[in-house]
């Protein structure tokens, strides 16, 4: 790979368009990228998302920044964003993510990539931005928004009660007690507000109970 493609493209992971200004000097650019394709020196993520291929990375590519990029307007949320914040013990595979946008899924070389919908009210809140390095950030739900999006969207739990609620958090996501406490009520009904979800007002009655010492 010619230096000058790498040196004009400083992160790992990259659109069409930032592929299409390092390839300037070429008179025939896409060529040169089904050429670059076909030799394993970038790889095709989806359509105008790309990464380099392992021998030309600088750093390890980030499946937080790709979720962000594959489709948007998104963050991460849901069940990664619980393991990201330590509030599940599972292992999640799949990179999930709130958008505005139509529900999605997406099977690609790093893995997959899933979005679900909801409003745009709820989406505009309770986001926080991460920086991997100075080139590099990504969008990721707070722990309550997170939890928020979960219970909101899980539509195979009937939650019709506190007792309901705090079966679902603690015998069905695992979540700790104390890692509950350490939640503010007060931004979970915020979200129920934007949601005008009853669920989520549930939930934040459950973790308000919690940090008062009920059960």
């Amino acid at each position: 790979m010619p230096d000058s493609i790498r040196q004009r493209i400083e992160r790992e992971e990259f659109d069409y368009q930032a592929l299409l200004g390092a390839l300037a000097d070429y008179a025939r650019p896409r060529d040169k990228i089904t050429n670059l394709l076909r030799k394993g020196l970038i790889i095709r993520v989806k359509k105008g998302i790309y990464v380099f291929g392992e021998a030309y990375r600088r750093q390890p590519v980030s499946r937080e920044v790709l979720a962000n990029l594959i489709y948007g307007p998104s963050y991460i949320s849901l069940e990664y964003a619980l393991q990201y914040h330590g509030l599940i013990p599972e292992r999640v595979e799949a990179v999930t993510s709130v958008t505005s946008g139509r529900s999605r899924r997406f099977s690609t070389p790093l893995g997959q990539f899933s979005y679900r919908s909801i409003p745009m009210s709820a989406l505009q809140v309770g986001m926080d931005r991460v920086e991997i390095d100075r080139n590099r950030a990504f969008l990721i739900a707070i722990p309550e928004k997170a939890l928020a999006d979960q219970v909101r969207s899980d539509r195979g739990a009937a939650i019709r009660s506190r007792k309901a609620m705090r079966h679902y958090l603690q015998d069905f996501l695992r979540i700790e007690p104390a890692a509950l406490q350490g939640l503010d009520p007060t931004k979970l009904s915020l979200y129920a507000e934007r949601y005008r979800s009853p669920r989520v007002r549930i939930l934040a009655d459950v973790v308000r109970d919690l940090r008062k010492g009920g059960r």
